[in-house]
């Protein structure tokens, strides 16, 4: 699934985030089963090398700057998994690519700002994904393909991100251009066919979504892409099945979605 974070806003109740933060506290209800375990790719690490945090109790990572007193302060006690980090490790390297695992490395608020509100008692343990540096969709795509056994397993691979990603854009909206409104609305429309349409082939479906930019919008809504790349990680471990919408509304004066495989 691919969520839509603005730094700690979901949870200290920053402004345009109301419909959000509901989003992704009534998500856990909808889940037939609670997960085993969560696997986090965060739009905020990347390496040369796809790294994995490895400690039992990892960090917080409080990057984000210029918030209030309390947004420092927030605490998710859940558990890291050395394990799953181990599982991880073992799939992408029998899928031909590389891994390391991170004991020091703790997790940024890509990861414990969502689950703070998703699984908000902490006790699923938790492991999270960096990107490649490379930011290639493609092999991001990839690396879901290998990763795609862990559903399977009852581990729940989550992408967090956002559909959009434009900061200036995104004040710009907040202070009332509709311009920003409605230019984020043709590549989320764009975004939605592509992740969600059942005529499409998970080959074509792949093609596309590793030329983003050429999506009407898709440069304007994703300046720089580490964003965006979560859900190609999500959508190569979806078995191939088209997405399903589960969030489609604005976040921050703009449109987002949230897509979910599986």
């Amino acid at each position: 699934m691919l969520l839509l974070t603005g730094g700690p806003f979901p949870v200290i109740g920053g402004p345009g985030h109301q419909k959000l933060t509901a989003f992704l506290k009534s998500y856990a209800a909808t889940l037939p089963a609670p997960p085993t375990a969560l696997l986090v790719v965060s739009g905020h690490w990347e390496e040369s090398t796809p790294s994995v945090t490895s400690a039992s109790n990892p960090a917080l990572v409080y990057d984000y700057y210029g918030f209030s007193p309390e947004s420092y302060e927030l605490k998710y006690p859940a558990p890291g998994s050395p394990k799953l980090a181990d599982r991880v490790c073992s799939l992408l390297q029998a899928a031909g690519m590389q891994c390391r695992k991170d004991a020091k490395r703790g997790w940024d608020h890509g990861t414990f700002i969502p689950l703070m509100l998703m699984f908000g008692e902490a006790q699923i343990p938790v492991v999270q994904l960096s990107l490649l540096a490379s930011l290639d969709p493609a092999e991001h795509i990839r690396m879901g393909e290998a990763l795609g056994p862990l559903q399977e397993e009852g581990v729940a691979i989550i992408g967090s991100g956002s559909s959009f990603h434009n900061l200036p854009a995104l004040f710009a909206a907040m202070g009332g251009d509709s311009s920003a409104l409605a230019r984020s609305k043709q590549f989320d429309e764009w975004l939605q066919h592509v992740c969600t349409d059942p005529s499409l082939s998970y080959e074509k479906r792949a093609e596309v979504l590793s030329e983003w930019r050429k999506a009407p919008e898709g440069p304007y809504a994703h300046p720089r892409e580490e964003h965006l790349l979560p859900l190609h990680v999500v959508f190569g471990a979806g078995k191939g099945e088209a997405g399903k919408l589960v969030f489609d509304d604005m976040a921050m004066g703009v449109k987002c979605s949230s897509i979910q495989w599986g």
